[in-house]
């Protein structure tokens, strides 16, 4: 292996050990959310009694109002029946959210996967995490993306689209080029290196406005 091979591994083992650092803190700190709200609980509960018991149900219903809006900003809104891609797409969610980002998932996983969660992680952490950066130069009307996944056959098929206000991008070998800086680049590599480890299939397409990354995994 030449030097430079070498010094492109060290890398990208940084950049993935940084990314998965960077997940796995975005899913603690949506958890410490709900902690937090399971915790203050009971205080909502006897606030509510003491209102209740004033007779004061406009009280009552205002405060509902109140927790119905904090609880939403933590609830685990994408239940998959696998629980690493629950709080990854949980945590991406809350996170585009925060950034005035709409986000449409449709996302199922009825059988026990045989990739890593390692890999899991990598693969949809670098697809979401683009999504929102390309989405950030659209005006918050525009921001819009939609994730699909499901098991086709015995494949896991995933699906990220974001709309973006770059025209039709083009091939530089197998990636689109890019203006983000040489870092930017890391992540694509990684799924890259992920699915032709998996013996899985990839395909980008980018159509004036829109951006699409579809992926099969065999889960044999």
């Amino acid at each position: 292996m030449s030097f430079l091979s070498r010094q492109i591994d060290k890398r990208l083992a940084a950049y993935q050990r940084e990314l998965i650092e960077t997940h796995y803190q975005e899913v603690e700190n949506m958890y410490r959310q709900i902690r937090g709200w399971r915790h203050d609980y009971r205080n909502h509960i006897q606030t509510m009694k003491v209102f209740a018991a004033d007779g004061d149900l406009e009280a009552v219903k205002s405060y509902l109002d109140e927790l119905d809006t904090d609880l939403n900003s933590v609830d685990t809104v994408v239940k998959t029946g696998n629980h690493m891609a629950d709080a990854i797409l949980n945590s991406k969610i809350s996170l585009a959210r925060s950034k005035n980002i709409t986000v449409h998932v449709d996302a199922h996983i009825p059988v026990k996967l045989h990739m890593s969660e390692l890999d899991l992680c990598v693969i949809i952490g670098n697809l979401f995490d683009n999504a929102i950066e390309a989405s950030l130069s659209l005006a918050e009307a525009d921001r819009l993306i939609r994730v699909y996944m499901d098991m086709k056959g015995t494949q896991l098929y995933l699906s990220f689209t974001n709309f973006t206000s770059v025209k039709k991008q083009h091939k530089k070998g197998r990636l689109f080029e890019t203006t983000k800086g040489s870092g930017h680049g890391f992540g694509l590599v990684r799924i890259d290196q992920i699915i032709e480890r998996l013996d899985g299939y990839l395909s980008r397409n980018s159509e004036d406005g829109a951006f699409t990354t579809e992926i099969l995994i065999p889960q044999l």
